[in-house]
């Protein structure tokens, strides 16, 4: 027998109101009814949506009860001045990133908050900023591309063979990438994370499962890419010892399946979470509630999906070259963590920023022509263990496509021997800020390990708008 299977439109088509009765009624009806015929279950739930009290002792349709039944929410005040915060780089972050950052401060459940070097305007908490909060997760503080992630592999290949066999290097790069929204990679994978039982327990997941499928290993547009580089080793480090290394470097995210999570929770906070204009999309989910706790889940499934997105690219990659790898650094920014900080279990985002606690290694990149570090956090308090997620904006996309022309960039890039592989004109470096800059403004945050110079850069072929 063909088991239940409801969308959101059938629901708003018998009545019921968006937010977040709809996703509880999908996932009780296809969990506990899932025998039922659709007719059947559509019938039950009108029933249940124009009699809520009858049935909000019930054990499973009492949960739709409850959402159908709730007093309208009242809004939030906000605290009239922020709570202190440290700022790295301050010279060169834009005011509205400031003053983002000062309205994040006031919330009455943020405890802590920093802001990195590479800090610039977006929406809600700025890129580069980080937000402990009180058993709170605040979804667009995680950001639309839950756990974009650098992931960079040291390969056994001299480094001498980049050049001297450049064309082998671009044509598996070209080969072995896809990137793009709505994007997928044929033939499809198996991967042990499209196994998670998640996927099968939020029915927003399990409408998303077959676009995860279809997705993986592949690259999102905007500022992502996958690169062939040159690393520099300044100290022993994972068994390699100071020396020049070929590597390859690459940067996305979660893709479909983190931009819909992120959307569907967004939407539901801010019903629930009732704030000032000026921070509604600062809005909270309390982790002891359902919502809470649902996206808690599925923030953490995009993080590992993320992971595993670029595992089967290094994979593929390095199969391609007949690479072996030696070692590997990665770390995810745009996501939140549990954390202690002063004695205190606390939910620290961080939307544009990487972890740096004690020994806790990274990597921050600079641009398609400017050199990206291998760090080591140095478990700054003031910081709350974070450091920058890479140079930072310095002027918008649109800004960046006016300010400069093709040729300035063929030109660019020829000086520094950088192949380009699609990209556009609001990816060009003069569109970042400096990240030696950048990286001296946090030295107490982070140390050095190494450098990577990219040499072959694959972007999307047309760069669409992104925030991470």
């Amino acid at each position: 027998m063909a088991k239940l299977k409801l969308r959101g439109k059938d629901l708003r088509n018998i009545g019921y109101p968006e937010g977040p009765v709809i996703s509880v009624a999908i996932t009780v009806m296809e969990q506990h009814y899932k025998h039922h015929k659709q007719e059947a279950a559509l019938e039950l739930l009108q029933q249940v949506l124009q009699h809520p009290e009858a049935y909000k002792e019930e054990e499973h349709l009492g949960r739709i009860a409850e959402k159908l039944i709730v007093e309208e929410p009242i809004e939030i005040p906000i605290n009239a001045t922020p709570l202190p915060y440290s700022v790295y780089g301050r010279e060169f972050i834009d005011e509205g990133a400031v003053r983002q950052m000062d309205y994040a401060m006031r919330l009455p459940v943020t405890a802590a908050g920093a802001l990195m070097p590479d800090a610039h305007q977006g929406y809600g908490l700025p890129i580069g900023g980080v937000l402990a909060t009180k058993n709170a997760v605040i979804p667009y503080g995680v950001g639309v591309d839950i756990g974009c992630r650098m992931c960079l592999s040291i390969l056994d290949i001299p480094a001498p063979l980049l050049e001297k066999n450049a064309s082998v290097f671009k044509r598996e790069l070209i080969a072995g990438t896809v990137f793009g929204a709505g994007e997928e990679w044929k033939p499809r994978l198996e991967d042990a994370v499209l196994e998670n039982p998640l996927f099968d327990e939020i029915g927003l997941l399990k409408h998303l499962h077959n676009k995860a499928a279809a997705q993986l290993s592949t690259s999102g547009s905007g500022n992502h890419f996958v690169e062939w580089g040159l690393v520099d080793i300044a100290e022993p480090w994972q068994g390699l010892e100071p020396g020049r290394y070929l590597g390859l470097l690459s940067h996305s995210g979660s893709r479909g399946l983190g931009a819909q999570i992120a959307g569907h929770y967004t939407k539901l906070a801010r019903e629930i979470c009732q704030l000032p204009r000026e921070v509604q999309y600062l809005a909270w989910l309390d982790l002891d509630t359902e919502e809470g706790q649902e996206y808690w889940q599925a923030m953490n499934l995009a993080g590992d999906y993320a992971s595993a997105c670029h595992h089967q690219i290094h994979k593929r990659l390095i199969k391609a070259v007949g690479g072996q790898l030696l070692a590997r650094v990665e770390n995810h920014h745009n996501f939140a963590w549990k954390e202690v900080h002063n004695g205190e279990e606390l939910i620290v985002h961080r939307k544009g920023a990487t972890p740096a606690g004690k020994g806790v290694m990274g990597v921050i990149p600079g641009s398609m022509t400017a050199p990206g570090y291998i760090v080591r956090g140095r478990g700054e308090a003031a910081s709350l263990h974070s450091a920058s997620h890479g140079a930072g904006r310095q002027m918008s996309r649109s800004k960046a496509t006016q300010s400069f022309t093709g040729h300035e960039l063929a030109k660019l890039l020829a000086a520094h021997k950088v192949k380009l592989i699609g990209g556009g004109l609001d990816e060009a470096p003069g569109a970042y800020k400096d990240i030696e800059e950048v990286m001296a403004a946090q030295t107490a945050l982070v140390d050095v390990v190494g450098k990577f110079y990219p040499k072959i850069v694959r972007m999307a072929d047309g760069s669409g708008p992104r925030e991470d």
